[in-house]
Parts: structure tokens; C-alpha cells; sequence
């Protein structure tokens, strides 16, 4: 028998395991006793351990901050998956917490991210243990309860229980994940004088780093909407945005809307909080230092500039380009409080990046503040056997080139040595992640259960 036709004689088994694990909400919610994550996330973690136990294994639970099983002696591979889950939002059209089976389809919370690939990397165990007995050198699975949230489960998981060679994780994309950017997000403050009209005097852009603002809004004094609209109506086609006026007491309210992108690929996005800079620029008002603080922002991330050039911080490698995304301002009562998130290749890692920022910034009046630490890339050499196993497998099962990707995201192994993502979204496809209605296809699950044990299969039995 195959690998191949023992997964297809466990396609109603894994539904069903899988079924067990999508029902539980394991949203993160305050912590309990006993419970880092909140119930939901602890109801998962013992539905695993009942799951594992089915299948013959012995886990073991590390304060609910992740299960373990082992399949033989000495693991030397470790794969990685998740049980927590994102919050549900809006626009459900099947129950987020039952796994709902159409045709090959199958839907519910968690389905793709991350439970339906969990339940994979049990039946690649199960087929490399049934076919093969058990490994020389042995592969350990750990399920984790928060990575949705920071990964603060595995920082607690390591600190208990050592890393192994190789760290295999079912939490991205196909063919293979080997080369994750680093990050660095600042923030950065100015005081500004307003005095005069017409004047801004508020301003509410993005409220996080690692997003694309898709709204930012503003008012200004001493300006009617009827004043400002022309200018409105001739700036959003250059800009790409659409702006909509409102009347306030002796001025006019300004919202821009964009469209939001993720700050690793922020290129994706429209920036309405740079846009709005931009049109701000083109209203008639008074000179002081408010204004000047515009235009300084307006040269230090011009809107439609993602690549730190402005700043200096443009450079690119073989991991890629640096990208810059201008995530955060907010003005009231004249201040300025400003932020940014910069996705940085390997040539990075060397540099004095806070340094190199206050200096760019510095020169405008702005103060960098808060955490200016820089997350250093991760890189597992393409040469490695964990990465040539994996792209080896992808190549026999699909009949697709395998290669290496890299990205701005972050993945589970980030800050695991050796440790890449492989898996589980196919190219081309959208299984509705962190959206309305996330599915997964059961016959794909089934493919990464049988590239994963062929992964298992060379790197722990030798062949």
C-alpha cells in the first residue's frame, strides 16, 4: 500500500477528527487559572490531546500552552501547527464553529488556518508509522494555542522544551517558505505650533503599524466644504482615493478613504492617510509649524512610496526589497504621534536601523519613541536537507516546480532556527483565511498528509 491510498482510506476518519477540533472556539480570551489563553484555547489544546490518544499516541500538555506527541526515539524533526483561531467577523453564511462538508469542500473557522493542516500532520505520522514502523530517529508534533496573538505559546513551549534540527510548519504557502524579512516599526512624535487660519487641527489616520490605512480623517477651520471640494474632486483620481466633505462649526470635516493592505506588501494598498497629507497640502493654510510638519511628512513618505527611499532605507537583496508602510498619525492639540512599519531584507540585519531613522527623521523636528528594536530576518540556507526534502516531495506530488519564496509576513518558525513554513495554501487559490465562510479542500489536506510524511519518511527513516 502508498502513502497515497492509505490517506484515501482515512478521508471520512480526518473529517471527523477535524470536525472534533473546528467546533471548539478557540478565539483567545482572558486568561483563567490553568488557562493562558482563555478557556477556548485550553478546550482545543485537551480535544488534541483526546484526538492524539485516539491514534495511539502519548501527548503531553505544557500548561495549555501547547501539546506534544512524539512518533519513535531522539525527534529530530518537529512539526509545527496551531489550534487557535482568528475571530469570526461578519458575513458567515455556514456555522464558523461546525465543519460543514460540500462536495470536497470543507468549511469552518480554523478549517485551513490552522486546524485542518494539525489533523494532516497526524495522518502523515499515521501513515509513516502503518507503512514503515517506527523512524531511526524520531518526529515530534507540537500544537500550539497562540499564534494568532504573537506567538506567546511557543516562547513559553521553548523555554520548557528544546528546539530540534529540523522545524517543519503547516502555517503558510506552497512550494516553500525559507526566507522571512525582518521588521522595524517605529514610532516618532513632534509638537507643533497651529496658530493662524485657516488651520488643521485634527487628524486620525491608522491605528496600527502593520496595516495600510484604507481611512484616515481630518478637520480643518476657517474652510467651508464648498471651498475645499473642487480641490477634493481634482486630487482623488491622481490619488486614487474618494474624499467626502462634511460641514462642522466654522470649518469642514475631510474623510479619505482607501483601500487596506497588509504592511508586508503594502504596494497592494491605497495609503488614505498620505493622501489626505496630500490634499491638506493644497488647501489654502496658515502658515506655522502644523503645516510644516506636512510637508515634512509629505517628503518623508510621499503617497504611493513603498520603498523607504525618502528615508534612506531603500536596499534589496536576494530576500527582496525593503518596503515601507506609513501606518499610524494622529494630530490634536499640537501634537503629532506618527508610526511606520518597514519589512527589511537580510542586508539589513547589520545595520543600525534605529540610528539610521532618527537621523532621517530627526532632521524634520521628529523624536523617535516606544520600542525601536529591529526583528532580524530569518534565512534557512536553500541547501538545507529540511528544504530540499520538502521542495523534493512538493515536485513528486504535484508535478510543480518546487522553490523557495520569500516574504515580508511572518510566519510560526520565525524565531525557530532551521525552521520553514511548507504548506499549506495552494497557489492561485483563496481559502477565505481570517474571512467569512474559510474552508478547506479535504483532497489538498490529503496531498500535504502525503508530502509531509514523504518529508518524515527521508528525513527521519534514512531513505
Amino acid at each position: 500500500m502508498t502513502v497515497k491510498e492509505y490517506l484515501a482510506s482515512k478521508r471520512d476518519a480526518y473529517v471527523k477528527d477535524l470536525a472534533s477540533l473546528v467546533e471548539i472556539d478557540s478565539v483567545r480570551a482572558d486568561p483563567a487559572p490553568g488557562m493562558p489563553f482563555g478557556e477556548g484555547g485550553a478546550k482545543a489544546l485537551a480535544a488534541a490531546e483526546d484526538l492524539l490518544a485516539s491514534h495511539g499516541y502519548a501527548a503531553k500538555n505544557y500548561g495549555n500552552y501547547a501539546v506534544e506527541a512524539d512518533l519513535g526515539p531522539a525527534p529530530s524533526l518537529m512539526l509545527l501547527a496551531h489550534l487557535d483561531v482568528v475571530p469570526v467577523g461578519d458575513g458567515w453564511t455556514k456555522p464558523p464553529f461546525a465543519l460543514t462538508v460540500e462536495g470536497n469542500l470543507l468549511y469552518g473557522r480554523g478549517s485551513t488556518d490552522d486546524k485542518g493542516p494539525a489533523v494532516a500532520c497526524v495522518y502523515a505520522m499515521d501513515a509513516c508509522r502503518a507503512l514503515y514502523g517506527e523512524p531511526k530517529t524520531g518526529v515530534r508534533l507540537v500544537l500550539g494555542s497562540g499564534e494568532e496573538t504573537g506567538s506567546e505559546d511557543m516562547e513559553r513551549y521553548f523555554s520548557l522544551r528544546p528546539t530540534l534540527e529540523y522545524t517543519l510548519s503547516p502555517d503558510a504557502e506552497y512550494p516553500l517558505i525559507n526566507i522571512e524579512k525582518g521588521r522595524f516599526a517605529p514610532l516618532f512624535t513632534k509638537t507643533a505650533a497651529n496658530e493662524g487660519a485657516p488651520r488643521m487641527v485634527r487628524f486620525a489616520g491608522g491605528v496600527t503599524q502593520n496595516i495600510v490605512p484604507g481611512k484616515a480623517y481630518a478637520e480643518v477651520e476657517g474652510l467651508s466644504p464648498e471651498e475645499v471640494l473642487p480641490l477634493a474632486q481634482a486630487a482623488e483620481k491622481d490619488l486614487g482615493v474618494r474624499f467626502t466633505l462634511t460641514g462642522k462649526p466654522g470649518g469642514c470635516g475631510i474623510l479619505c478613504m482607501g483601500a487596506t493592505a497588509h504592511a508586508s506588501t503594502p504596494e497592494k494598498g491605497v495609503n488614505a492617510q498620505t493622501a489626505l497629507i496630500k490634499l491638506l497640502l493644497t488647501l489654502p493654510l496658515a502658515e506655522n509649524e502644523t503645516l510644516e510638519t506636512l510637508r515634512a511628512l509629505s517628503v518623508l513618505f510621499p503617497h504611493g512610496v513603498t520603498d523607504g527611499s525618502p528615508i534612506g532605507f531603500d536596499m534589496k537583496d536576494h530576500s527582496g526589497a525593503l518596503t515601507l508602510n506609513f501606518g499610524v498619525m494622529s494630530y490634536e492639540n499640537g501634537a503629532f504621534t506618527c508610526g511606520a512599519d518597514m519589512r527589511c531584507p537580510v542586508c539589513a540585519d547589520g545595520l543600525d536601523l534605529a540610528a539610521m531613522f532618527a537621523a532621517a527623521v530627526g532632521g524634520y523636528g521628529f523624536v523617535p519613541a516606544g520600542d525601536t528594536r529591529h526583528t532580524k530576518a530569518h534565512c534557512v540556507p536553500a541547501e538545507s536537507p529540511l528544504v530540499q526534502a520538502c521542495l523534493a516531495e512538493y515536485e513528486r506530488c504535484t508535478g510543480e516546480k518546487g522553490e523557495c519564496v520569500a516574504i515580508g509576513g511572518g510566519t510560526y518558525v520565525h524565531e525557530i532556527e532551521g525552521g520553514v513554513a511548507f504548506g499549506v495554501e495552494f497557489p492561485g487559490r483563496d481559502y477565505r483565511i481570517h474571512g467569512a465562510d474559510e474552508y478547506a479542500d479535504l483532497d489538498e489536506m490529503l496531498l500535504t498528509a502525503e508530502m509531509y510524511a514523504g518529508v518524515i519518511r527521508r528525513l527521519c527513516y534514512g531513505e
